[in-house]
């Protein structure tokens, strides 16, 4: 039977990955509660505010990589302290949107100044070289993983609509373009940005 063990390189990057990811959270946790916000509350409230001002919960579930039942449970403590909204669609009411609240957008403001500058100082040591091999290699792997998790997914359409959004939210997060109010949404004719990720 053939070795299927990792090398000793593949092993310790794996553990790099995981504990990085792990640090990564605790001190978005903790920044992010500065602001009265969980991570998964200041992500949930970015992906409304990059989608335009509202989206599905299935569309803040594929873009946040969750379950659609994860996300739902989260926007519902989210509606009950103030963060968001939940309201149907004028014209086919089985659909719901999710609206950040004025608390929600507040909020979010001042989390996201916070979240870039240390975003920022994290990666100060890095080349900008080296930010693009790091960047590529993540890359790498999370499409492997896509492969792994649904071997029937069309990883070069996956890699076109990535590479679609790239340009838009690396303008819309170096921007820090947060707004301070929702936009109208869910109205006969009314136009969304797509928040669809694969």
């Amino acid at each position: 039977m053939a070795d299927v063990r990792p090398s000793l390189a593949v092993l310790k990057s794996w553990r790099q990955v995981y504990q990085t990811y792990n640090l990564l959270k605790q001190c978005q946790d903790q920044i992010c509660g500065e602001y009265g916000l969980t991570v998964e509350q200041y992500s949930v409230l970015v992906v409304l505010n990059y989608a335009g001002g509202s989206a599905r919960v299935t569309d803040i579930a594929e873009w946040l990589v969750h379950s659609a039942n994860s996300i739902s449970m989260i926007v519902d403590r989210m509606v009950k302290v103030g963060l968001v909204k939940r309201t149907r669609d004028r014209v086919d009411r089985r659909v719901v949107w999710v609206t950040p609240a004025s608390k929600g957008n507040a909020a979010l403001k001042q989390a996201h100044l916070a979240v870039l500058k240390f975003v920022r100082k994290v990666f100060q040591p890095l080349s900008a070289e080296d930010e693009n091999t790091f960047s590529g290699l993540l890359g790498t792997l999370k499409y492997e993983i896509m492969k792994y998790s649904n071997p029937e997914l069309d990883i070069k359409e996956a890699k076109k609509i990535d590479s679609k959004q790239l340009d838009s939210i690396v303008k819309w997060m170096s921007g820090e373009q947060i707004s301070d109010a929702p936009k109208a949404k869910g109205r006969a004719g009314a136009k969304r940005k797509p928040v669809r990720r694969r």
